[in-house]
């Protein structure tokens, strides 16, 4: 029996990522290599030639599993019965800016936006925010959001995770599918902690602690935490652009597995509406280790915190809570 399409929104869908997303999506790579898709292309007015580019590509394309295409500038139009929702889309920090001017600016789209999908998205639509700051403009999402679920909106810190997973493959000179459970603890900013303690590896002799082969714990809490905190800057550095690749990348391995779910034994790093665990502030958008069933994450609990990376996830919370703050404050 063939499925019915799931309607899939891409916001920002114009821009660098977007372009490099919408054929991992029309090609299966989201949703599965048998799950039919009608992608729906928000960008705004200035960018409305180019995304009806886009769209023409989309067409050149003959994916078999691409069943339409809505290309707009209109929210409303882009965002009825989608099922997920990638938020791409969001006003970038330029040169000179304070924080608070982006944050604001940020916090007017992502309140329009929730607005949108709070009306016209289909019941139990996931969405996941990727435009920085990823964490908080998912809670502006969710305050304007009430119908959405909770437990529905996310935020994407598994680009994290994977350059976790390629640093640690890179180091032991082994495949990156042989590793397995790193952790991003927190905001998706360079003060987010990427921590191997419960990591293993694939050997032939079974699984063994990433810590265990590495065996240079001032690399692993020093040099590998800060290459992962400054990647999406090193990347700016060395191509003039921000990550667009690994980024969208990422933003489809998220949601496959929140929709088909995680092999038994992994987890991987999403944003999620905390709940108190981990002594994390309830309220906050914050990345734990969860796994995925049936559609629904559960954070991994039960494993054991040392007082190194419990400083690590006190500051990025602390972060966090400063910039719910300074998000709270753009709206009075």
């Amino acid at each position: 029996m063939a499925k019915d399409p799931v309607r899939v929104l891409v916001t920002g869908a114009a821009g660098q990522i977007g372009y490099a997303l919408v054929p991992m999506i029309a090609r299966g790579v989201m949703l599965g290599p048998d799950q039919p898709v009608i992608l729906h292309m928000l960008d705004i007015p200035p960018a409305a030639e180019a995304l009806n580019g886009v769209k023409m590509e989309l067409v050149d394309a003959a994916f078999p599993l691409l069943k339409g295409v809505v290309a707009t500038t209109d929210a409303v139009e882009a965002c009825t019965g989608v099922n997920v929702a990638v938020m791409v889309g969001g006003f970038p920090r330029k040169e000179g800016m304070e924080r608070k001017d982006v944050m604001s600016k940020n916090v007017s789209i992502y309140k329009s936006q929730a607005s949108a999908l709070e009306a016209h998205a289909a019941p139990n639509c996931k969405v996941l925010v990727v435009a920085n700051p990823a964490n908080t403009n998912a809670l502006i999402l969710k305050e304007f959001a009430p119908s959405i679920p909770a437990k529905n909106i996310t935020c994407l810190t598994r680009l994290d995770h994977n350059r976790a997973l390629g640093q640690i493959s890179e180091r032991l000179n082994i495949q990156v599918s042989d590793v397995k459970n790193v952790i991003i603890w927190g905001n998706h900013s360079s003060t987010q902690y990427p921590d191997v303690s419960h990591a293993t590896v694939k050997t032939p002799s079974g699984q063994k602690p990433v810590r265990e082969l590495v065996s240079d714990d001032d690399w692993l809490k020093g040099e590998f935490i800060k290459t992962v905190q400054q990647r999406g800057a090193a990347i700016i550095k060395a191509r003039k652009l921000s990550s667009a690749l690994s980024a969208a990348s990422a933003a489809c391995d998220h949601i496959r597995d929140w929709v088909l779910g995680t092999p038994e034994g992994t987890w991987v790093s999403m944003g999620v509406y905390s709940d108190g665990s981990y002594n994390v502030p309830a309220g906050l958008i914050y990345s734990f280790p969860v796994t995925c069933r049936a559609g629904e994450w559960t954070i991994v609990q039960g494993l054991s915190v040392d007082e190194f990376s419990r400083k690590k996830m006190d500051a990025t919370a602390e972060e966090l809570t400063e910039e719910k703050a300074l998000a709270y404050s753009c709206l009075s």
